[in-house]
């Protein structure tokens, strides 16, 4: 029981110190064959949008490529996360089907938002 202990607390350990690499995780997506580009972080904020000038008078074209780009980033920076977390924690947490540690991270910044 103690040795489970132990390794619970080096498991939540090593989850403050990922969590804390989430920021450092960039992803920049594109759509509209570049002309507006979209830049998140591993904590899914949205970083940087960069939209190509010469679109700027087309509303409705700027606001369906931002939305793209969005989706298209945070779909990537989503299997970043899940990339890097099985990487830093694959000998400590053990693969257990349907366990999703992007929705844990989720959960504890929403968490801290709300206090």
């Amino acid at each position: 029981m103690m040795k489970m202990m132990g390794k619970i607390k080096e498991a939540q350990e090593k989850m403050k110190s990922i969590k804390a690499e989430l920021d450092v995780l960039k992803v920049t997506s594109e759509s509209g064959a570049g002309l507006v580009k979209v830049e998140v972080n591993g904590k899914k904020e949205v970083i940087s949008i960069d939209i190509d000038e010469s679109i700027l008078n087309e509303r409705d074209m700027v606001q369906d490529l931002v939305v793209a780009a969005t989706n298209k980033a945070l779909k990537e920076i989503d299997i970043k996360v899940k990339e890097h977390m099985k990487d830093k924690t694959g000998d400590i947490l053990p693969n257990v089907p349907g366990f999703d540690m992007g929705n844990l991270f989720k959960w504890q910044i929403q968490k801290k938002e709300l206090q």
